[in-house]
């Protein structure tokens, strides 16, 4: 099973102009990471830069049209992710009991764990075996 954990952005992160934290967030965030790591279960995980910097395509009835950042509701941003892989809900649970708090102890921070949809839940069809194929490829 596979999990992402997703650090919500909060105004001081979308402020931030270059990457910048204190020296013992970082210790604490590297310090679980490789903990993740040395336990098997870290697949990937980084920051994000703040939404000012990316776009979003919408979809509609007219086409698609872009749309450039900033993005307003900060709480609806993600600054920032880990993706883990483990063998129950509960584990991943566990770890997500155990993530350094990412504004800095004593902040208000939200962190937010989805399950990722595994290929083997949609129900065969062509187009299915051809991500299978993909994702077989990216393996190797």
């Amino acid at each position: 099973m596979r999990f992402m954990i997703i650090v919500k952005s909060c105004p001081a992160f979308e402020a931030e102009v270059t990457p910048a934290a204190p020296e013992e967030l970082m210790a604490e965030m590297a310090a679980y990471h490789e903990e993740l790591m040395r336990a098997g279960v870290l697949l990937d995980g980084s920051g994000l830069h703040p939404s000012r910097t990316g776009w979003r395509v919408h979809y509609g009835p007219e086409g698609k049209r872009i749309v450039d950042g900033p993005f307003a509701e900060a709480k609806e941003l993600i600054a920032g992710y880990t993706l883990i892989q483990v063998r129950t809900r509960e584990e991943a649970l566990e770890w997500s009991r155990r993530f350094p708090n990412p504004a800095g102890r004593g902040m208000e921070a939200v962190i937010e764990l989805r399950q990722l949809i595994e290929l083997d839940e949609f129900p065969p069809s062509p187009a299915l075996d051809k991500f299978k194929q993909m994702d077989a490829h990216q393996k190797t």
